[in-house]
């Protein structure tokens, strides 16, 4: 399809490391994660499982049919709503619920969206959005930034002494932090994926 790694990376929202390993056979992506891939890039599920796992070979007679996927092994990440400043990012205090999440998404913990302010990055009101915990993030990179004891989604730029939170929608002005203003921020964490209501 032309695409680079990186452009393939960005599609399925993660690394180009992820898909440089893939490409050189170190890893064997799921198939769960294969069928990901084929929804994100409008190809035939059924015939890339049976390219990637031989499914029509002896040895896997007692597959399952082609039309059934596999659940993917889960695990339980808190979803969070507000964040009390001072307290731990996932102090029982912060914590709406629990939800379930891929094993191979790796994330600390998840934040449902608000409004429409990341519409261009495909992210929509009422979208979970799954975090890994990280102190910093590379500029450009979208993450989850607590501003006083609220947690926000945007895109982070830092340049010395300023921060800018940049939303994915033109209606809407970067929010830009100096000085003391910086003292009200910090980034909790970067965005590696989401579940989107809208498709």
């Amino acid at each position: 399809m032309g695409l680079s790694q990186n452009d393939f990376a960005n599609l399925l929202h993660t690394s180009k490391q992820v898909v440089s390993r893939y490409e050189l056979g170190q890893n064997t992506p799921k198939i769960d994660t294969v069928a990901m891939w084929c929804r994100t890039l409008g190809l035939n599920v059924e015939n890339m499982l049976d390219d990637t796992l031989n499914i029509d070979s002896p040895k896997n007679s007692s597959s399952l049919p082609h039309n059934i996927l596999p659940l993917p092994n889960t695990r339980k990440i808190p979803l969070l709503g507000t964040i009390a400043c001072g307290e731990p990012i996932t102090a029982t205090e912060n914590i709406d619920q629990y939800i379930e999440v891929a094993d191979d998404i790796h994330c600390t913990f998840a934040l449902r969206c608000k409004g429409d302010s990341m519409i261009d990055a495909r992210i929509m009101d009422g979208d979970v959005v799954y975090i890994r915990e990280q102190p910093q993030v590379e500029n450009g990179e979208i993450a989850a930034v607590l501003i006083d004891d609220e947690a926000t989604l945007k895109r982070v730029y830092l340049s010395e002494n300023v921060v800018q939170l940049v939303p994915c929608n033109a209606k809407y002005s970067p929010m830009v932090y100096t000085g003391a203003q910086l003292d009200t921020i910090r980034i909790l964490g970067k965005a590696v994926a989401f579940t989107s209501l809208v498709r």
